[in-house]
């Protein structure tokens, strides 16, 4: 019974979906590629933030070849703000192999798709999908949702097992005539009708009369998820660090958190700032505090500025390169503010 109704569902949605939906970039032209750039970016990022992303991305790496030999540095500036910058890297190291193994030519099969870095199920669903018409399940968070009330599901929608049963009843209805059109059906009710975080807009819903939960009336009981582990969380200094003008930067190592990008000296609260650093400092004075979660680690810091007369192992930079050149992770987006604002003091 679930999967007739689920097979309803879908076959109204496609019909809902080419009657009118958002106009998005990437599906004015849904080539292979600029679907997965697409899909990449909006992983954990809302709509409106990757539009201007997106569009600036294309016009500096128009093509997969342009992706692949790109600096890094050029990469990780137009990524800047995005965050989870290993997206980024992967993005590059699967266009490297496309040139390397397929010409240039982005594969458009889901057992393709899933062998290139960076892209699981359902980046490869999405992709191979509506870019390559194969009729193959793409399940999001937003998908979750939609099943889980559509069929009143009591599933934790965080576990693997749960998702892996839903891509399986999905690609027994998902039409082979239109799959692209499926996905993209069931994404769209998500984002904009069957909404997360309160109620759903169910008097716009195109299935509201095949909705287990709505016909209960308990929409906001569904998706169930087990609770969370509580986040740790790091007390931080974050300094600031002048001399002559430029401002202190370095790399992170190249292995672990926010890997090999730049930051701003920092360290765990209570340690010695002039022992960390390596330096001299005169002129200390705190800036303001600012806090940033990663997925499983927060960061709450407490800013600092000062000088020194000591070169230290920094890389010192002028406000243009701040501001043009280096991209900073979002962790350091409140100092990097201040920082472009002190250059001008």
């Amino acid at each position: 019974m679930d999967i007739e109704r689920l097979d309803q569902a879908v076959q109204a949605l496609c019909i809902w979906y080419r009657a009118g939906h958002r106009d998005l970039p990437w599906r004015r032209m849904p080539t292979p590629y600029h679907v997965w750039v697409s899909e990449i970016m909006l992983q954990q990022t809302r709509v409106q933030t990757v539009l201007s992303y997106y569009e600036r991305f294309m016009r500096a790496l128009p093509t997969v070849q342009a992706l692949a030999e790109a600096p890094e540095e050029h990469l990780m500036k137009l990524w800047e703000g995005l965050g989870y910058y290993s997206r980024a890297r992967n993005l590059q190291k699967a266009a490297r192999v496309i040139c390397e193994q397929y010409s240039g030519e982005i594969p458009c099969t889901c057992e393709e798709l899933r062998t290139l870095p960076g892209i699981g199920p359902y980046t490869a669903g999405a992709i191979a999908s509506i870019a390559g018409g194969q009729a193959c399940p793409a399940v999001d968070g937003n998908v979750l949702r939609v099943v889980s009330r559509l069929l009143a599901r009591e599933w934790d929608i965080r576990s693997q097992a749960v998702k892996r049963q839903a891509e399986r009843e999905l690609a027994a209805v998902i039409p082979s005539d239109c799959p692209g059109d499926c996905n993209q059906a069931l994404m769209e009710l998500g984002a904009m009708i069957c909404l997360p975080n309160g109620a759903p807009l169910c008097d716009s819903c195109p299935v509201k009369t095949l909705c287990l939960a709505h016909a209960a009336g308990v929409e906001q009981r569904f998706p169930v998820r087990a609770p969370k582990k509580q986040r740790p969380v790091e007390q931080r200094m974050v300094f600031l660090l002048w001399k002559d003008g430029r401002l202190a930067l370095r790399k992170r190592p190249h292995s672990g958190l926010l890997a090999g990008l730049w930051e701003f000296p920092n360290f765990l609260k209570g340690e010695d700032p002039e022992e960390q650093l390596g330096v001299q400092l005169t002129n200390i004075r705190p800036l303001a505090h600012a806090k940033h979660v990663f997925t499983h680690l927060e960061w709450h810091m407490a800013g600092f500025c000062a000088q020194t007369g000591d070169d230290g192992l920094f890389t010192w930079v002028t406000q243009e390169q701040l501001a043009r050149d280096i991209a900073l992770p979002s962790a350091f987006r409140t100092y990097r503010t201040i920082a472009l604002e002190q250059f001008d003091l």
